[in-house]
């Protein structure tokens, strides 16, 4: 006599497929967040790595132009990313700053724009002119006090008032420069804008929820990251750090 098996079959049921899922999306929640903000932190401490290589790059231009460093971005051509390609391994017009990739942040928020990063480019006449005017020229470091409290160089804001810089013939393509009182955020949730809508970046990386800021490379050369708080909320005092002439 033939006998017939019914072989049970190992498969989940409806339930424990559902169980399954929702554990699967739990787990996605936790997870996520942590993911994110281990995200941010690496395109932070590429950002930092990048102006610090800059800063470096600067310091043997300076050594082999007399101490002399360049300042604001102007309108001849000669802007602080072009001179500074030399020594980042690039031929100044040669290559394309374009392809200079230390020159971008993964941080920020337009992955088209190629220069991330904004030159400080006042000029003072006097610790009363808190105004200050554009510089363009070079200018000479050796001598300078506290090299280490003035800034050179912060991270640029994204917003539609900074143009993508799509090529040498762009109308806009100098402006990376801070050149102004009102480009200094003086506090976290600050919106400084000139009338034409142009700022500087501050609020670009976080350490926690409540602390929003970017990262400045000072005349050292060393990287620091700070909050518009921690600069100083006298803007007195806030020009001082941004200040070589006194």
């Amino acid at each position: 006599m033939r006998r017939w098996f019914v072989v049970p079959r190992n498969a989940f049921t409806l339930v424990e497929l559902l169980v399954v899922i929702s554990i699967i999306a739990l787990l996605m929640g936790v997870l996520l967040p942590a993911l994110t903000a281990a995200r941010k932190q690496g395109q932070a401490t590429v950002c930092r790595s990048n102006l610090r290589q800059i800063g470096i790059a600067l310091n043997f231009y300076a050594e082999a132009w007399n101490w002399f460093v360049p300042r604001g971005t102007g309108s001849s051509g000669n802007t602080w990313f072009q001179q500074v390609m030399p020594y980042l391994g690039g031929r100044q017009k040669m290559v394309d700053f374009r392809d200079v990739k230390i020159y971008r942040c993964p941080g920020y928020p337009n992955k088209n724009q190629p220069i991330c990063y904004v030159v400080n480019g006042w000029r003072f006449t006097s610790p009363s002119d808190t105004t200050g005017t554009t510089i363009e020229e070079p200018t000479r470091i050796f001598g300078l006090k506290k090299l280490d409290t003035k800034i050179y160089m912060a991270d640029s804001e994204d917003g539609a008032w900074r143009e993508i810089v799509i090529d040498p013939n762009h109308a806009s393509w100098f402006e990376n420069d801070v050149w102004s009182t009102n480009h200094l955020a003086s506090n976290v949730s600050a919106t400084q804008t000139e009338s034409n809508g142009r700022r500087v970046a501050r609020i670009r990386h976080s350490q926690g929820k409540t602390r929003p800021g970017c990262h400045y490379l000072f005349l050292d050369w060393h990287v620091e990251w700070m909050t518009p708080g921690d600069e100083i909320k006298d803007v007195k005092e806030l020009i001082k750090k941004w200040n070589y002439d006194f």
